[in-house]
C-alpha cells in the first residue's frame, strides 16, 4: 500500500522532488499529456455542443496502465502538473484516465522546485480549477476546428499536403508583409558629414594628440550640395563654440519573462526560441531556476529580501536599489512571478554550457533589476566653422560617473546600427578653443528598409499585438519553419556603388566611387513563395483569421474562460458557425491560387514566361499548358527569389541548366539542379555539390575537383564490389556499421558477419530476408501535444462523414442550438 502517490510531468522533475518528500511519497511522471483529440475523424461532436472525444495516445497506454494501477494502491493522490492551463488540463485529464474523483482529488502547485516551496504546497492543496481546464480545452478544440477545416481548403485550391492553424498562419503574415515592405521599399541616398580634430592646447598653441570626432547634424541630399560644404570648409577656422553637460541616467530592466528570456537569450547567447525553452525546461526541472513559461515581472518578497542581501554583499549599499515592477500584460495569467533563480545565493548552476550560460543570464539579469541606476554625464559640443556659419559639427560624449546596474548587466537592442550615435569619452575641451582640421569625409549613406524578423524580434511582435500565450511563442515559431512557410535566411546580398568625397588636411578634393555589399542577412525569417501564396489565399478568403486584433480577441476570450466570466462551448459556437459558412463558400467559388505572374515573352521561342506555383514548388513555365501541344519548359526557382519580383532576366537565367561542362573520362560533364539540389552529372554518376557552390557559376575545373572528391569519398567507404542480378551490389562503411548497398536498398550487417569476408550468397540471403520484412516507420500517432495554438491538420481529405464515439454525423453539420 501507497500512502501518496504524487503525479507530475517529466522524470526529471519527478527526480528532483522525490529528494524533497519523505519515504511516504512516491513520485511518478506522465511524460506529459497523455491524452488528446481523437485522430479518428474530428474528435469533436459537432452535433454534442462540440464535446470533446479523447483517446488515450498509443504511446502512453503503459504509462496510463501503470500510474492506475499504483493510484489503485495509494491512500492519497496528489496532482502536481504545471501550474499554467496546459498543466491543469494535464491533471484533468489523468484524473479522468486513472478513475479519480475531480473533487476530492488533490492539486498541488509551485513555481519553484525547491524544498520550501513543495512542501508548502503539499500544506495548501486545492481542486482542479475547471475554468482553467476550460480555457485550455477551448484553444484545444477551436485549433483543431481551425486546422482540420482549412487545411482540406489549401490542399484543393492551393497544393497538397499543405497546412493552416490559428496562430501560425498570423504568424506568416507578419513575416509576408514585412518582406512585401522590404521589396517595395524606394532607398534614397544622402550624404553624412564627419570630421577630425585634434584640441590646440590653449596657453602652448599646440596641436594635442588626442581626435575630437564630430559631426554634421543635417545631411545632404545631392553630391553638388556635399561639395559645396566641403569646400566651404577649405582655409576654414574651426573652435569650440559651446560646451552643454547634462547629467543622465540609465535604468535596469525589469525581470525576465518568457518573452524577454527568449530575446536576450537570442541576442547574447545565439539561441534558437525553441533551445531557450528546452535548455530553460531542464534548469526548471532541476530546481535551478522558477517556472519558465510567464509573463509575469514580479518578483516574491522573499526573493527581493536576497537579492538585497547579495547586491549589498557583493557590490556594497550603494548599488541596492529593490523596486517593484509592474506588469504591462494585464492578462498575465500563466505564472505569478517573474523567472529568476530558486537560490539567488548561486551564481552558477547547469550541467552543461548550454544551461550554465543561460542561468548566468537569468541571474545577472535579476540582480541587476534590483540595483541602482547607472549614473551619467552627457556632453555636447558645438564646433563653428569660420567661413560657413549656417552649419556647426556637432561631437557627443557620454562618461560614466556611477555604473550601478551595469556593473552586473547591460540588455541588448535588436538591429544596432552603424548610424547611431557612437558616445564615447572626449578629451578636455574649453569654449573658444581652437581645433586643428584632419580630414572631412561627406559619405554618401542609404535609408534602409525595415529589419527582417529575427525569431527573438517575431516574439516581440507577437506579445506586443496580443497573438499567443508564453508558452505558445516557442513551437509556432518552430511550426512555421517545419511547415516550409519560413525559413532562416541566407541572403548573399548585391554590390552598390557609392561616392566617398574627402576633404584632405592639406585642402585636396578627393571624390571617389567604391563599393559595399547590401541587403546581405543571414538567421533572419524569410517567406517562401508557397508561405506567400498561402498568405495570400488566406487574406483573400478568411481575413478574420488573419486579422490580427480578431487573433488577439480570441486570446482575451481564453483568458475570460479561465476566470470563469465565459462560457468556453458557447465561445466556440460563435466562431465556428460563420467559419464553417466561409469554409464552404471558399470551397464553392474561389479560384485556385497559383501565385501566377505572366514575365513577358521567351526571345527564342515567343512563347509566354510565366512565374507560378507548381506541384513541387515555385517555378518558371515556357508555354501554354495544352492537350494536344508541345510541353511547355520548367525551371525551379533559386533560393531567395520570389514569385512577385522575379523578372524575365532572372527567369531566363534559370533555363541556362542543365549546362555542359567539358568532358571526363569520354563522357560529358553536366550541371543541373534536381529534386534533391545542384549537382554534377558523368555518365550515370552523380554527385551533389557542396552548400554554397552556384550550379550556375561552376567551372569545368571545379567541377572534377568534386567529381574526384567524390570518388575518393566513396571508395574509402567501399569494403567489397559485387553484382548481383545485373547491378553492383556494395559493401560499404556507414555510420551506424557496414551496410550492403543494393539497388536503392540498404541491408545493415549482423553484427557476427565480416563485412570484408562476406560471399555474394550471403549477401543475397540477407537481401532476401530484408525485402520479406521490409521496415515500417513509425509516425507521431499518440505523441505528446505540444503546447502550441495550432492543431495538427488532418492526415487526410476531409472525410465525408465523421465517426466519433458520440455520434455519426454528416461532415460538419451545424451543432443543435441550446
Amino acid at each position: 500500500m501507497i500512502k501518496n502517490l504524487v503525479i507530475v510531468e517529466s522524470p526529471a522533475k519527478a527526480k528532483t522532488i522525490e529528494k524533497f518528500l519523505g519515504e511516504d511519497f512516491v513520485v511518478k511522471s506522465s511524460y506529459g499529456h497523455i491524452r488528446d483529440l481523437s485522430d479518428n475523424g474530428l474528435g469533436i461532436d459537432l452535433n454534442n455542443n462540440f464535446e470533446p472525444d479523447y483517446q488515450i495516445s498509443a504511446d502512453k497506454e503503459k504509462v496510463v496502465a501503470e500510474l492506475k494501477k499504483l493510484s489503485k494502491d495509494a491512500q492519497e493522490v496528489w496532482l502536481a502538473t504545471d501550474e499554467d492551463r496546459e498543466g491543469e488540463a494535464i491533471s484533468w485529464h489523468l484524473a479522468k484516465a486513472l478513475g479519480l474523483n475531480i473533487d476530492s482529488t488533490k492539486r498541488i502547485v509551485f513555481h519553484e522546485i525547491t524544498k520550501p516551496a513543495i512542501l508548502k504546497a503539499i500544506q495548501n492543496p486545492r481542486k482542479i480549477d475547471q475554468n482553467l481546464v476550460n480555457a485550455q480545452q477551448a484553444r484545444r478544440v477551436l485549433d483543431r476546428l481551425v486546422g482540420f477545416e482549412l487545411s482540406p481548403v489549401l490542399w484543393k485550391k492551393v497544393k497538397p499536403s499543405l497546412s493552416a492553424g490559428r496562430v501560425q498562419s498570423v504568424a506568416v503574415k507578419l513575416i509576408v508583409e514585412r518582406e512585401r515592405e522590404i521589396n517595395s521599399f524606394n532607398t534614397a541616398s544622402s550624404f553624412k558629414v564627419t570630421a577630425d580634430f585634434h584640441p590646440i592646447d590653449e596657453k602652448t598653441n599646440q596641436i594635442q594628440a588626442a581626435v575630437l570626432k564630430a559631426e554634421l547634424p543635417e545631411r545632404f541630399k545631392t553630391q553638388e550640395q556635399a561639395e559645396e560644404f566641403l569646400k566651404s570648409c577649405i582655409d576654414s577656422n574651426f573652435k569650440i563654440l559651446d560646451i552643454e553637460v547634462k547629467p543622465g541616467y540609465k535604468s535596469p530592466s525589469a525581470p525576465f519573462t518568457t518573452s524577454t528570456l527568449q530575446q536576450e537569450a537570442s541576442r547574447k547567447l545565439g539561441y534558437s526560441v525553441t533551445r531557450t525553452m528546452q535548455v530553460a525546461q531542464k534548469l526548471y526541472e532541476a530546481g535551478h531556476i522558477t517556472y519558465m513559461r510567464t509573463d509575469s515581472v514580479n518578483l516574491s518578497e522573499t526573493a527581493v529580501e536576497d537579492i538585497k542581501k547579495q547586491v549589498i554583499s557583493h557590490y556594497g549599499p550603494n548599488y541596492s536599489n529593490p523596486k517593484k515592477y509592474a506588469n504591462k500584460n494585464e492578462s498575465a495569467q500563466e505564472a505569478h512571478e517573474a523567472i529568476r533563480p530558486t537560490y539567488i545565493s548561486i551564481p552558477s548552476a547547469g550541467e552543461d554550457d548550454s544551461e550554465k550560460r543561460l542561468y548566468d543570464l537569468i541571474w545577472k539579469r535579476t540582480i541587476a533589476s534590483q540595483m541602482s541606476n547607472a549614473i551619467l554625464e552627457k556632453t555636447n559640443v558645438k564646433i563653428e566653422i569660420s567661413k560657413n556659419k549656417n552649419h556647426q559639427f556637432q561631437a557627443f560624449g557620454e562618461v560614466l560617473k556611477f555604473d550601478g546596474f551595469l556593473k552586473v548587466y547591460l540588455e541588448s537592442k535588436d538591429d544596432e546600427t552603424e548610424d547611431e550615435d557612437v558616445k564615447g569619452m572626449l578629451p578636455p575641451l574649453s569654449v573658444g578653443q581652437n581645433l586643428d582640421k584632419m580630414d572631412i569625409q561627406a559619405i554618401e549613406r542609404f535609408s534602409r528598409p525595415p529589419a527582417r524578423y529575427s525569431e527573438a524580434a517575431l516574439v516581440k511582435k507577437l506579445e506586443e499585438l496580443g497573438i499567443g500565450r508564453p508558452s505558445t511563442y516557442a513551437p509556432t515559431i518552430t511550426t512555421v519553419q517545419k511547415r516550409q512557410y519560413v525559413e532562416k535566411s541566407e541572403l548573399e546580398g548585391h554590390e552598390r556603388k557609392f561616392q566617398a568625397l574627402t576633404l584632405k588636411k592639406n585642402n585636396q578634393l578627393d571624390v571617389q566611387t567604391q563599393t559595399e555589399i547590401t541587403g546581405k542577412d543571414k538567421g533572419k525569417l524569410v517567406p517562401t513563395n508557397i508561405g506567400m501564396v498561402v498568405n495570400d489565399f488566406l487574406d483573400a478568403n478568411f481575413s478574420q483569421i488573419m486579422d490580427y486584433n480578431f487573433t488577439a480577441s480570441v486570446e482575451k476570450q481564453f483568458d475570460n474562460i479561465a476566470d470563469g466570466t465565459q462560457v468556453w462551448k458557447e465561445m466556440i459556437g460563435s466562431f465556428y458557425l460563420p467559419f464553417h459558412q466561409t469554409v464552404d463558400d471558399t470551397l464553392k467559388n474561389s479560384e485556385r491560387a497559383k501565385g501566377e505572374r505572366l514575365l513577358g515573352v521567351d526571345p527564342k521561342s515567343g512563347d509566354n514566361i510565366y512565374a507560378k506555383m507548381g506541384r513541387y514548388g515555385a517555378m518558371i513555365q515556357i508555354g501554354e499548358l495544352t492537350d494536344d501541344g508541345p510541353k511547355p519548359k520548367y525551371a525551379k526557382i533559386r533560393s531567395g527569389q520570389f514569385l512577385e519580383t522575379i523578372t524575365l532576366e532572372d527567369a531566363l537565367e534559370l533555363f541556362k541548366l542543365p549546362k555542359e561542362l567539358g568532358e571526363m573520362e569520354d563522357q560529358k560533364i553536366l550541371v543541373n539542379i534536381g529534386r534533391f539540389g545542384p549537382y554534377v552529372q558523368v555518365g550515370k554518376e552523380f554527385f551533389s555539390l557542396p552548400k554554397g557552390e552556384d550550379p550556375y557559376e561552376l567551372k569545368l575545373d571545379r567541377a572534377l575537383e568534386i567529381i574526384l572528391e567524390k570518388r575518393e569519398d566513396k571508395l574509402s567507404k567501399l569494403i567489397q564490389d559485387l553484382e548481383f542480378d545485373g547491378k553492383p551490389l556494395q559493401i560499404l562503411k556507414g555510420r551506424f556499421g557496414p551496410y550492403i548497398s543494393w539497388n536503392k536498398l540498404n541491408v545493415t550487417l549482423p553484427k557476427d558477419v565480416d563485412p570484408n569476408t562476406i560471399s555474394l550468397e550471403e549477401c543475397v540471403k540477407l537481401i532476401d530476408a530484408k525485402k520479406a520484412n521490409p521496415t515500417v516507420k513509425k509516425g507521431k500517432f499518440g505523441k505528446a501535444a505540444p503546447k502550441t495554438d495550432d492543431a495538427a491538420a488532418p492526415k487526410k481529405a476531409a472525410p465525408k462523414k465523421t465517426t466519433t464515439k458520440k455520434a455519426t454525423t454528416k461532415a460538419s453539420p451545424k451543432p443543435k442550438k441550446k
